[in-house]
C-alpha cells in the first residue's frame, strides 16, 4: 500500500484527470475476468478499471444482495468463480463463504480489499429477539463495514489496486492513473464530509445495525444504541421495551433505518419515546454508477445535519 500510494502520488501530479468511464460491459472470450464479492467492492473496481480494456468486471452477488453475512454461494456463483482470474473481496471476515469456494478453487487468486486495514471491534450490545436469551457482547467480532469511513476505503482502493496490479502488470499504467483520480476524489469527499458535519453539536445517534461504527469513528458521533443483531428478524417486545427505555434514557435521539430493511422497529420506539425517524444508507445496494459511493455517502451526511440540527 505505501509503495502505491507514492507511486499515485507522482502519477496524480503528471498525469490529467480524465472522466470515468467503464468498459467492461462486453465480455471478449479473450479478456480476463475479475469478479467482485459485492457491490461495493464492485464499485471501488469499477473506478480503479475504467477504461481498462482486456479486463472484464463481474458482480458476483446481485446489486439488491446487500451485506454477505448469510449469503450461500449459488452454481452460478460456482461458475462464475472458475471463471475468474482474480476475486475481489471486502474480507474482514464478510465473505463466510470464502473457506468453501477456496476448497473448490484452491488456486483461486483473492485480493483482500482490508488487508492492514484497522479494523474495529462490534462491541455494543445487542438485544436478542429470543427473551430466553441475556445480552451478549461480540468484542471478539471483528466489524467489516469499513467503506463507511472514506479514509479507509481509500485504504481498501488501494489494496484492490496493489492485487491487480501485480496481477494484470500489463495494465498497470491505467491502473495506477484511475486509482491516483479515484483516491484524489475520495479525499475530496471525506474533506467534504468533515467540513459538512463539523458544526453539529449533538452527536449521539440509535442506528438499525452495526454498519456504522466506522462513519462514527471518523466523524465523531456516539452510537448509543443498535436496534438489531440480526437485521431480518423482528425484535421481541421486551426487546423493545429496553430499547425505548436506552432511547429515553440518552435523551431521544434520532432512530437510523436503513433502507434494505424494515422500518417497523423504529417506528414503535419512535411512537413510545418520541424520538425522530430518519435513513441512513449502509451503501451496499444500488445502481452500478462509478459516483454511486460518493452520493451515496453525500446524502448521509446531509440527513445527519437534518436529523441533528432539528435536535440543537
Amino acid at each position: 500500500m505505501k509503495k502505491l500510494v507514492s507511486i499515485l502520488i507522482a502519477a496524480t501530479l503528471l498525469l490529467c484527470l480524465m472522466p470515468l468511464r467503464f468498459s467492461g460491459a462486453v465480455t471478449d472470450d479473450k479478456d480476463h475476468v475479475v469478479i467482485a464479492s459485492f457491490y461495493p467492492v464492485f464499485i471501488f473496481a469499477e473506478n480503479i478499471l475504467s477504461g481498462v480494456d482486456g479486463i472484464t468486471l463481474k458482480c458476483l452477488s446481485a446489486p439488491s444482495t446487500g451485506c454477505l453475512h448469510d449469503y450461500q454461494l449459488l452454481a452460478g456463483d460456482m461458475e462464475n468463480l472458475s471463471h475468474a482470474d482474480a476475486f475481489l473481496i471486502c474480507g474482514a471476515g464478510m465473505e463466510g463463504y470464502l473457506d468453501k469456494a477456496l476448497e473448490q478453487f484452491p488456486d483461486l487468486y483473492i485480493i483482500d480489499s482490508s488487508a492492514d486495514i484497522e479494523l474495529l471491534a462490534e462491541k455494543h450490545e445487542h438485544h436478542h429477539h429470543d427473551d430466553s436469551h441475556d445480552e451478549e457482547d461480540h468484542d471478539d467480532e471483528a466489524n467489516d463495514h469499513m467503506w463507511l469511513d472514506p479514509l479507509r476505503t481509500i485504504q481498501m482502493v488501494g489494496n484492490i489496486a496493489d492485487g491487480l496490479v501485480f496481477r494484470f502488470p500489463e495494465y498497470a499504467e491505467q491502473i495506477i492513473k484511475n486509482t491516483g483520480f479515484y483516491i484524489e476524489k475520495l479525499t475530496l469527499l471525506d474533506a467534504e464530509i468533515d467540513a459538512g458535519l463539523s458544526s453539529l453539536i449533538n452527536r449521539d445517534i440509535v442506528t438499525f445495525h452495526e454498519a456504522f461504527p466506522y462513519f462514527a469513528d471518523r466523524y465523531g458521533f456516539n452510537i448509543v444504541a443498535v436496534m438489531a443483531l440480526e437485521p431480518e428478524e423482528p425484535l421481541s417486545p421486551a426487546a423493545m421495551i429496553e430499547l425505548s427505555d436506552e432511547v429515553m434514557s440518552h435523551g431521544c435521539p434520532p432512530l437510523f433505518t436503513e433502507p434494505q430493511y424494515s422500518s417497523k422497529a423504529a417506528e414503535v420506539i419512535s411512537r413510545e419515546t418520541g424520538a425522530p425517524v430518519f435513513e441512513l444508507d449502509p451503501i451496499v445496494t444500488g445502481d452500478y454508477a462509478p459516483d454511486a459511493y460518493e452520493k451515496g455517502m453525500r446524502k448521509n451526511m446531509l440527513t445527519l445535519i437534518e436529523a441533528l440540527g432539528e435536535c440543537e
